[in-house]
């Protein structure tokens, strides 16, 4: 294939050539990517799947106005040109303002530290699946349904600008799924865990504790007390904390959220103070962060629009400070382009996307968070949510309540929710711990399933609705 490349890279750049003096910008993104799926659900195997596909994209910019054309037949890439050219001139009618970056010339690949996925055959992929299956179902017989899903995919991608960038880069990124669902009488519970890896294919193969705590949350569930609904402190674990920063903070940051929302631009204007100061949000896809030496599952080079991924902090010492970019949305906003424009495959147009998005650790041992808390919520992992605009509702994996500064009885049923400004305002005392949670999967857009990771510190926060039996 690394010939077959090379002969595909010489020849998107004499095309680029040719055509880039139609429009104010041309850039064609050729990749190759190579999957398997594996999924069964209680003694079934619904997927078992290994695929190729080699297909592209091509984005061209006129007067402010793009066009856009996939293909998968390589046969076809003028008349995609063509298309996207012809697209981008019919709906252009003002100017086209693209943040500057410098052009490049590179080959580059998102290290693995252990065995590459492409290197383990499906028959031992699919035993590792068996495996943790049966550890589910043989977990208590009031486990009525259990589900294990496997993903890899191992991606290769050129792209080439009319600036005169060409890069090649490359990464693979594997994910884990369970679930066990357990009945007693007309109730049902669930435990799911979600885990996932840049880095090596052993990362999947010790996560026995990990399948048997889906199974044990479930079965617990069953006979634990509902919590009463009520406004409580709340100590969250960093898995939370990783999902609260990403979902109900991180799609705010996104910059093309807000440059054609006058509305959400004045909430998310720069300057503008969220939290206190010992409060620091980043986001950056550079495969060695400031956080931790560590590939994430968001980790990259470059960007799909060949933009240098960066480091970005979004709130320093609790005010706004920055925003995540694509290379337009930059352009508009008159700010740096942070590396953030991404897509999910050849089909889909870049879009600007978190990376690892994370809370920096603060300074107060986790024991100390729940100190002076005389009835609050200590919440652990997470099990579903949802956000809308600035709303939020998360729903804990796990969750104890918290009596006289000390964890006591577990509960169950435990949602939270609030406005994430608020929200914000309320955290009382960040952790002196830090996890990353590389379980993400995230959507927008129509685009689904894109790798990213997210992580922090425990909290502590004050006023937070808490949902539940309110009778």
């Amino acid at each position: 294939m690394s010939n077959l490349f090379a002969e595909h890279k010489n020849r998107l750049t004499e095309l680029i050539a040719t055509y880039s003096d139609r429009v104010d910008f041309l850039t064609i993104r050729l990749e190759q990517a190579e999957e398997t799926n594996i999924f069964l659900r209680t003694n079934k195997i619904e997927t078992l799947s290994e695929s190729i596909a080699l297909g592209g994209q091509v984005r061209a910019c006129y007067r402010g106005g793009w066009g856009f054309a996939a293909f998968n037949d390589l046969a076809s890439l003028v008349d995609r040109i063509e298309e996207a050219i012809a697209g981008a001139r019919i709906v252009g009618d003002s100017a086209t303002t693209l943040a500057p970056v410098k052009s490049v010339q590179v080959v580059c690949q998102v290290p693995l530290t252990g065995s590459d996925p492409r290197q383990i055959s499906l028959a031992d992929k699919k035993a590792l699946c068996d495996r943790y299956n049966e550890l589910l179902r043989s977990y208590n017989d009031c486990l009525t349904s259990t589900t294990v899903s496997y993903s890899d995919s191992s991606q290769k991608i050129i792209i080439a600008t009319s600036e005169g960038s060409v890069i090649e880069q490359s990464w693979s990124d594997m994910e884990m799924r369970f679930s066990a669902t357990a009945r007693k009488d007309n109730t049902l519970q669930t435990g799911r865990e979600t885990t996932g890896s840049r880095q090596a294919y052993e990362d999947l193969t010790n996560l026995d504790q990990q399948v048997i705590g889906a199974a044990q949350r479930a079965v617990d569930a069953l006979s634990l007390p509902k919590i009463k609904g009520n406004i409580y402190t709340v100590v969250i674990d960093p898995i939370l904390t990783g999902l609260f920063v990403h979902e109900a903070f991180g799609h705010l940051s996104e910059a093309d959220m807000a440059y054609e929302n006058p509305d959400l631009l004045e909430v998310m204007s720069m300057g503008k103070r969220f939290g206190s100061e010992d409060l620091q949000i980043f986001d950056g896809a550079a495969p060695i962060s400031s956080e931790q030496n560590y590939i994430h599952r968001g980790s990259y080079y470059y960007d799909d629009e060949g933009t240098p991924a960066t480091t970005t902090q979004l709130i320093k010492d609790g005010v706004l400070v920055g925003r995540l970019h694509s290379r337009e949305t930059a352009g508009k906003l008159g700010e740096q382009p942070t590396g953030n424009a991404r897509c999910l495959n050849y089909h889909y147009s870049p879009i600007v996307r978190m990376t690892n998005t994370w809370i920096a650790k603060g300074n107060t041992p986790v024991k100390s968070l729940f100190q002076g808390i005389s009835e609050g919520v200590y919440a652990r992992n997470w099990l579903g949510g949802m956000t809308n605009g600035e709303m939020f509702t998360f729903s804990a994996g796990e969750a104890w309540m918290i009596r006289n500064g000390e964890v006591a009885e577990p509960v169950k049923d435990v949602t939270i929710s609030g406005n994430v400004f608020k929200t914000l305002a309320n955290i009382e005392a960040i952790g002196n711990d830090f996890c990353w949670d590389e379980s993400g999967g995230c959507g927008k857009g129509g685009q689904s399933g894109l790798a990213v990771g997210c992580g922090g510190p425990s909290l502590r926060i004050k006023n937070v609705t808490i949902g539940g039996d309110f009778n």
